[in-house]
Formats: C-alpha cells, sequence, structure tokens
C-alpha cells in the first residue's frame, strides 16, 4: 500500500514536502496513485500540534490561527479530469492517543455568551475518550476526517477569493488569502492559496460527523489528478462544531479512490456529496434508544418571533441544551 507518513514530533512547516495549508492547484502532489488503489494518510490535528496536554486555557491565548489545517497530500489520481466525479472511501480511520476541545473568546456560535478561554484535554483509548475536565463521561469512537478534499482550479480560486470577500464586505465572517505561516511558502500559493477554514465546492473543512469508515465521499474534480489532500481528525462530533471544535486529534487515514468519468459534468453535480452502507457508528450510538433533545424556535429574548430564521432556532436548541 502507498503512503504518506510524518513525523508527529514536527509541525508541518518542518516537512512542507508532505502537505499543506492551503488550496491551489499548483501545489505539487506527494504521491501518485492509480484508481482502485488505497493509499494510507497520516495527519495533524487542526492546531499542527501546537495544543499539548495539560496546557492550561490561559496557554492557548499564543496560539497561531493561520496555520490551520495541516493537511496530508495532495494526493493524484491517474486519469482523473474536471468534470470528473472522484469517490473517496474511507477504508479505516484510527486515532491518535490524546485530543482537545478549545472555546476560543470570540469564535463559535455562542461567543457573546462563552467569553472565556476553555480547553478540555482527552485521552483515547479501546474506542473511548475521557476527559479530566469533563467527569463522568465517555465518549465513543466516531473518528473522521474534519477536512478533505480536492484542489480547485484557478478559476475557482479567483471565483471563490471574490465572493468571500463579499462576505467581508458585507459585515460577515471571511478568512481571505494570507501568506503569512501558508504552507508551501512559495508563491503564488503562499499570497493566493484559499484558507483551510470554510467548506467549499471541493469539500474542505465541512465537519461531517457520518464520513466515518465506511463511508464514501464524492467531489466533483476541478484538476488534473484530482489532488486529493486530509487532515483535521475528530474523534466524535456532535451535530456541528458550535464552539468551533470537536475531538481534535490527529489520525491516520486509509482511502481508497474509484474515478466516475464525466460524472460531475453530465449529472450537473456542483457540490460534494456523501452515503454510507449502514449505520456510520453502532446502532446504539447512531440512533440511540435512550436520549434526551431540546428545540429551538426562532424567537427572540424579547417575545418577538423571526419566522423563518433557523439560525436563531438553532441558537436557542442549543443555549437550551
Amino acid at each position: 500500500m502507498k503512503s504518506i507518513t510524518i513525523d508527529r514530533s514536527k509541525r508541518l512547516k518542518d516537512e512542507p514536502d508532505k502537505g499543506h495549508n492551503r488550496w491551489h492547484p499548483d501545489i505539487v502532489p506527494v504521491l501518485e496513485v492509480d484508481p482502485g488503489e488505497e493509499v494510507l494518510l497520516e495527519t495533524r490535528d487542526a492546531s499542527d500540534s501546537q495544543i499539548q496536554a495539560g496546557m492550561s486555557p490561559a496557554d492557548l491565548e499564543g496560539l497561531d490561527s493561520k496555520v490551520a489545517h495541516p493537511l496530508t497530500g495532495p494526493v493524484y489520481v491517474k486519469g482523473a479530469a474536471p468534470g470528473d466525479l472522484l469517490e473517496i472511501e474511507y477504508v479505516d480511520i484510527t486515532p491518535q492517543p490524546y485530543g482537545w476541545t478549545r472555546i476560543r473568546p470570540g469564535a463559535g456560535f455562542l461567543r457573546d455568551l462563552f467569553t472565556q478561554p476553555y480547553i478540555a484535554h482527552w485521552n483515547i483509548s479501546d474506542g473511548w475518550a475521557t476527559s479530566p475536565q469533563i467527569q463522568g463521561v465517555r465518549i465513543p469512537n466516531g473518528s473522521f476526517m474534519g477536512t478533505a478534499g480536492l484542489a480547485p482550479s484557478h478559476n475557482q480560486v479567483e471565483e471563490w477569493r471574490l465572493r468571500e470577500a463579499r462576505v467581508a464586505e458585507d459585515g460577515g465572517v471571511a478568512f481571505p488569502p494570507d501568506p503569512e505561516d501558508a504552507v508551501p511558502q512559495s508563491e503564488p500559493i503562499a499570497s493566493h492559496g484559499l484558507r483551510t477554514i470554510p467548506p467549499r465546492e471541493n469539500c474542505g473543512n465541512a465537519d461531517v460527523k457520518q464520513l466515518t469508515t465506511g463511508s464514501r465521499l464524492f467531489v466533483p474534480v476541478g484538476v488534473e489528478g484530482a489532488l486529493y489532500s486530509a487532515g483535521d481528525g475528530h474523534f466524535a462530533q456532535g451535530d456541528s462544531e458550535c464552539c468551533i471544535t470537536a475531538i481534535e486529534m490527529g489520525a491516520t487515514c486509509t482511502v481508497r479512490f474509484t474515478l466516475h468519468k464525466g460524472e460531475a459534468a453530465n449529472k450537473n453535480i456542483r457540490f460534494p456529496r456523501f452515503a454510507h452502507p449502514g449505520y456510520f457508528l453502532p446502532p446504539e450510538w447512531a440512533a440511540p434508544r435512550n436520549f434526551i433533545a431540546t428545540m429551538g424556535m426562532p424567537i427572540r429574548d424579547d417575545g418577538v418571533n423571526e419566522g423563518e430564521n433557523l439560525t436563531l432556532a438553532a441558537r436557542n436548541a442549543i443555549i437550551n441544551m
């Protein structure tokens, strides 16, 4: 089996030939494979190993967010061309023994309510995660890759850059290209490469918890060879990352590629899709028999109903939980 292995004692910038933290079509592939081959990828956590066991909330203040996300790859899939649909089957995802979850002030869905830094350290062993910061709780293994995708084309890079600039102009949250701490540092990748924070048509940081072992991800191909990369492993995650992190971890994933020639172009498939042959977790966890849930409605604190404001409804459900 072909593989891309990393030195987990090093940061991505120290092994720039193993991966990248920006999306750009000019990034040189690390590996070349045939459709049908299995590939093993060792990946770093979302912080690029900045967060370590024993760190306190105060230790988080100096972290560099511009290194996110360190991805392993790209992998060049022979025969892949624009208009094709690449199927990525997750054959296996193995977690590293340490994980973390943090709250960063000013970030997350409830950033106005949770204004202080916080971190939970997780010990991962025998299919469970436990944390000394969250006593009496065990989380079952639901490992998946939070960020995985294909390289965008040059046209897509420019199109997506412009539309995200408009988001920022309208007062929204956006992450424009930034050469600081970009990997690789070569131009035009460093200055024009897209940040990996938002998900896009090439998939990327979609954080889909159902993409566990056995699942299949389908992504439209934008460039020759597709150029698949992955990282940002999660041991477990709820319905979204409302505090912007899951149980973050380094991981080793094994994937198998299947190429569907012309499928994206012929069927006008613009966005990723995914499938799973069974439960994405063992049935008792994927569809629990015993659970508690909260409801959220689009009603403000002053009693005003905002109709179809699903963001407000989701926010109220999380607060109620």
